[in-house]
């Protein structure tokens, strides 16, 4: 039965089905074995994969909720994000130059400025038009260093140079110094130096200027003020004049930086007026004016004056310069024209200035009128230290604060009193308190005579200076009298036709 059983497959299949489960056991103890040497690696697969599936997912629902609320949380959480959002928007964007143009060198132009900043300021836009248009290539101006102010300021320590150089480059070629080829030359004398006639219009640098070029290869100009003419030049030379004055002539951003510092102290006490009180040693001396002034003085004064043989004017009589309302109004004469103007005795009087005549004792009738007077050396002290002996950079101070006064009053007729009263009026016109000093001293006269009542007084000082505010004007053209004319740099009204200019917004 047995053989029977196993002939009849039963057997077979019985064994069969024995020998798979052993097969199959063998071979599941084979991967068990198997899997406990690979479990470890399974294990970190596995937890990799998993990480990284929640961190897709965290990320895009971050990117989810950025989309929905982005907009709100910056709204909402100004003090996370306005800060940073002020700092991106203070950084200025990025600079694109013009293209360069491209001309036929006629050779190079050096220049030397004389006077202070302001004088050396209007002739290097001058320098500019010059080298423009003669085709020329112009090494940065060499500042005035041996004036009564004997500052050893460079270019550089008052003017962005950089900016200088490329902000103009598609009008004219500006190099820092000469190739050093072209030094050579200059070094061995090859080269000619001369002081070009005043109020000239461009045709002069043409026929004159421009052969002497082409002849030399490098010729120098010293004492650069006004030596180009007010009127009846073409518009693109006054167009450029307004460009470099007003855009490519730019303080540096240390002094930038002080200036709005400056500004700042002044805004936080309210509105300010700034005051050009020009009676300071070095231009009593000059101009021979005296009033006010004891014995003593005087001589002082005069003895200067005769100490510096480019000052032309020797014997002057003070009081004939006075009536004429060619000198500069004193601090007692200017407290009492402010006062007479209705000017707030309150108000913060910035003293832009250098070290006044007489000091304290001078200034005592001006302080008493009005108690808020000011200077940058009591606002900022210790920040100065590295402008000490430096008499433009202090002047480029006191014009950036000038520049953004409420009031603007200049006491005399100066090159910074002009400048900045075009400037002033190239940025709409605000208001600059022109004084009529020839009418000013008669009335003052009268009035501490007993020939006018204050009433009176004050009166005929609003009225005479109502219309004496920086207001728009065209400017005043006197044919083969060029000095009495309205300087351009005073009212530069051609500038005013440009305000959709691109530069003029900067």
């Amino acid at each position: 039965m047995c053989r029977v059983e196993e002939t009849s497959g039963k057997c077979d299949y019985k064994k069969q089905w024995e020998m798979k489960i052993k097969i199959f056991g063998e071979g599941r103890v084979q991967k068990l074995k198997n899997s406990m040497v690979s479990r470890p690696r399974m294990k970190l697969w596995m937890l990799r994969a998993l990480t990284s599936i929640l961190l897709w997912t965290c990320f895009a629902q971050l990117m989810t909720l950025g989309e929905m609320f982005g907009p709100r949380l910056l709204k909402g959480c100004p003090s996370c994000f306005t800060q940073s959002a002020s700092e991106l928007s203070s950084i200025p964007p990025k600079l694109i130059l013009p293209p360069k143009r491209l001309y036929k060198n006629n050779g190079y132009l050096m220049v030397s400025c004389n006077g202070g900043l302001n004088q050396m300021r209007a002739a290097i836009c001058d320098m500019v038009v010059i080298a423009r248009y003669l085709n020329v290539t112009l090494i940065v101006p060499e500042l005035d260093k041996t004036s009564f102010w004997n500052d050893p300021s460079e270019f550089k320590d008052i003017f962005d140079v950089d900016h200088f150089i490329t902000s103009l480059r598609d009008e004219v070629r500006i190099l820092k110094e000469l190739p050093h080829r072209v030094q050579q030359r200059v070094d061995h004398g090859m080269f000619i130096s001369m002081q070009p006639t005043s109020w000239s219009d461009i045709s002069y640098y043409a026929h004159e200027i421009l052969p002497l070029v082409r002849k030399h290869k490098v010729v120098q100009l010293n004492k650069t003020d006004t030596r180009l003419a007010n009127n009846g030049l073409p518009l693109e030379i006054q167009k450029l004049r307004c460009r470099v004055n007003f855009n490519a002539l730019r303080f540096t951003s240390q002094i930038k930086e002080l200036g709005r510092k400056v500004v700042k102290i002044l805004r936080e006490k309210g509105p300010f007026l700034v005051l050009h009180l020009r009676y300071e040693m070095d231009m009593l001396a000059f101009s021979g004016c005296t009033h006010g002034c004891n014995s003593e003085e005087e001589e002082e004064l005069t003895r200067m004056r005769y100490a510096y043989p480019w000052w032309k004017e020797k014997i002057i009589n003070s009081e004939m310069k006075r009536n004429e309302g060619l000198c500069p109004l004193t601090p007692e004469e200017t407290a009492l024209v402010l006062k007479a103007l209705g000017i707030d005795r309150n108000v913060q009087i910035y003293i832009a200035a250098g070290e006044i005549y007489g000091g304290e004792r001078r200034m005592a009738p001006l302080a008493k009128e009005f108690p808020n007077l000011v200077r940058k050396e009591t606002l900022l002290r210790s920040d100065l230290k590295f402008f000490q002996n430096h008499s433009s950079q202090m002047a480029a101070l006191d014009y950036l604060v000038a520049l953004e006064s409420d009031i603007f009053v200049p006491t005399y007729d100066g090159n910074m009193a002009k400048v900045i009263e075009g400037h002033r009026r190239f940025l709409g016109f605000k208001k600059t308190i022109l004084l009529d000093r020839k009418l000013l001293v008669k009335l003052i006269d009268q009035y501490h005579n007993g020939l006018l009542s204050w009433d009176e007084f004050s009166d005929t000082v609003k009225e005479v200076h109502s219309n004496r505010i920086g207001n728009p004007k065209k400017r005043a053209v006197i044919p083969d009298r060029p000095k009495e004319e309205d300087y351009f740099y005073s009212n530069p009204h051609e500038c005013l036709q440009l305000l959709d200019e691109p530069w003029r917004r900067t």
